[in-house]
């Protein structure tokens, strides 16, 4: 699939975009550049992003822990605006000739429950919209780690990246941190795809107080553990 693939779901997007009206909002992300993913975008006031914004964090732990590979699509699960508004999210995931995945296609609408049952019985509701009040409620700004938070600035995705970390509790201790925290810090931050933002090696090596070199090291061994080389 060519470069092509993307002016014709551009084109879908913005479809889908009048079709569905100003309550949906639908979002084309290239992943060749997670920093700058979406490429098309219709009723971008839902979120307030724009074209350029880059991917949220859980699209990126979706690629790199491979859970699109066991499904063509996710549905109904949480998103949180930039002004803190709960979105119903579902995301379409695009592949190449190959089968490799190359882009994606979500859907946000802002959360309305009251609405949803003037027409549906509380059991679809249940099944198709299940939210987690205990991680987070829309009132009290904390989002939960299955919520997909946006953001309008890799900076700003890998902050939240980092947020979901360990390293939030080490705070002024952070330079103290033994070899093997932050061998385990480097872990968790792989698995949720920070390192595939740019200047994701020099921020955390700085955060750290070690050498990148350090930080390339880490993620050696984390690569030779997942291939069954490293102990």
């Amino acid at each position: 699939m060519s470069a092509l693939w993307i002016s014709r779901y551009a084109k879908l997007t913005e479809f889908l975009g009048m079709v569905l009206g100003p309550d949906y909002e639908i979002v084309l992300h290239d992943l060749q550049d997670p920093e700058r993913s979406i490429v098309a975008i219709a009723n971008g006031h839902v979120s307030g992003r724009t074209i350029g914004a880059p991917l949220t964090s859980v699209a990126l732990q979706a690629i790199v822990n491979h859970s699109r590979e066991t499904s063509d699509f996710r549905l109904n699960y949480a998103g949180i605006s930039k002004d803190n508004k709960l979105l119903r999210s579902s995301t379409f995931y695009i592949r190449d000739e190959a089968g490799t995945l190359v882009g994606l296609l979500s859907r946000y609408r802002e959360l309305s429950d009251r609405i949803l049952k003037l027409r549906h019985p509380d059991i679809f509701i249940d099944i198709n919209f299940v939210y987690n009040e205990a991680s987070r409620s829309a009132a009290d700004g904390r989002v939960g780690t299955e919520d997909e938070p946006f953001h309008d600035s890799s900076r700003e995705l890998m902050e939240n990246l980092l947020a979901q970390t360990s390293l939030t509790q080490h705070k002024g201790a952070i330079l103290k941190l033994p070899p093997r925290k932050k061998f385990a810090l480097i872990t968790e931050l792989e698995a949720g795809g920070f390192f595939r933002a740019k200047g994701a090696v020099k921020q955390i090596a700085n955060r750290l107080g070690c050498s990148q070199t350090t930080i390339y090291r880490y993620l050696e061994r984390i690569a030779d553990e997942k291939a069954g080389g490293g102990g």
